[in-house]
């Protein structure tokens, strides 16, 4: 394994957290860092770019990975579904009956 090929901090989820971590932690010239995120780059996506596009990204393939959870109780046995890219900026999770 050559020199370039090694890193001394792997951070995986380039969502709010991940992101604001490895740019703190790379101000350190002397440190490597690696931000993993599943997925292609989409944010030239208009989708993407404006907060009313979370609503539009929702059940698109392309944007959303369609989880669904069981049937919960707790919540009148509706389901939660969706998963955005990037942690927690993604927006609300639907929720259906």
């Amino acid at each position: 394994m050559t020199d370039q090929q090694r890193a001394d901090v792997i951070i995986i989820g380039s969502g709010s957290a991940g992101g604001v971590l490895a740019a703190r932690l790379s101000e350190n010239p002397r440190r490597r860092v690696v931000l993993i995120e599943a997925g292609r780059d989409r944010s030239s996506s208009l989708f993407v770019t404006m907060p009313a596009g979370t609503f539009a990204m929702m059940g698109r393939p392309g944007f959303d990975w369609a989880y669904q959870t069981e049937p919960d109780p707790t919540i009148h046995g509706r389901t939660l579904d969706g998963r955005g890219g990037g942690g927690c900026w993604a927006g609300p999770v639907r929720s259906t009956a």
